[in-house]
């Protein structure tokens, strides 16, 4: 990865910041994006830019804004000459039972999961074929089962997994386009979450009885990025084995 620039969506917090972190340290330089977290987002840049000066560059946008899109990208660009990966990461989550689904849900839930990833890859298309580069979609196991209670959000992370595969047809060959399927990693910042038999519940399900830790996803984006030159159109559940145990 070295001399190499991965832009991440969401990068500032949890699992974005661990990718940020992974990708760094294999020597790549970071865009890091975020949308209201600041001060994590600043201090993830000082912390990183200490271990390696102008390594990692920050830009807020709003993901529900098509013309914020093509302008992160060209930030990117224009900041580190060029641009090598893209790691669509962002994501809003919450629950929305069937009774209870708004507009306001779709729009946010499809926005951010779903709409972003497409728009981000369409402007960072040109650019990606230029450099051969990669995009790594974060999906989630439930884009394939559908969770109980999450309806709008299943539906989008449906539609990002159809999106990952379709992306790899539409770019290739120049470009590959993977995605990983988080399990239980961190559990959401949601209140219905505090439950700790439901956690426990959630736990039983996992083949390795266990929770998972952000670096696990951040070291299959790394593999996806810099170590799989000849996988396209897959996604990778990183899991426990939750996926084939329910």
């Amino acid at each position: 990865m070295q001399g190499k620039v991965v832009l991440v969506s969401g990068g500032a917090k949890r699992v974005g910041a661990a990718i940020c972190r992974r990708l760094h340290a294999a020597g790549a330089n970071i865009a890091l994006h975020y949308h209201t977290s600041t001060h994590e987002a600043q201090a993830l840049q000082d912390e990183l830019n200490a271990l390696r000066t102008d390594s990692v560059a920050s830009f807020s946008a709003d993901l529900l804004d098509l013309n914020a899109l093509p302008r992160l990208v060209a930030e990117t660009i224009s900041h580190f000459g060029r641009m090598d990966g893209l790691v669509n990461n962002a994501s809003s989550f919450y629950p929305t039972p069937l009774a209870e689904v708004s507009e306001q849900d779709w729009h946010d839930l499809l926005g951010t999961n779903l709409k972003a990833p497409l728009f981000l890859a369409q402007a960072a298309a040109t650019e990606l074929r230029r450099t051969k580069g990669s995009i790594v979609n974060i999906v989630d196991i439930h884009a394939e089962r559908p969770m109980q209670g999450h309806l709008v959000y299943s539906v989008a992370k449906g539609g990002l997994r159809s999106l990952t595969l379709g992306l790899a047809q539409e770019l290739s060959p120049d470009v590959r386009v993977n995605g990983v399927a988080p399990g239980p990693i961190l559990w959401p910042e949601h209140r219905d979450w505090n439950d700790e038999q439901k956690r426990a519940a959630i736990v039983a399900q996992t083949l390795l009885k266990r929770v998972g830790e952000p670096d696990d996803i951040a070291k299959t984006v790394a593999f996806l990025l810099q170590d799989a030159p000849y996988i396209t159109g897959q996604i990778i559940a990183v899991d426990g084995g939750k996926s084939i145990n329910n």
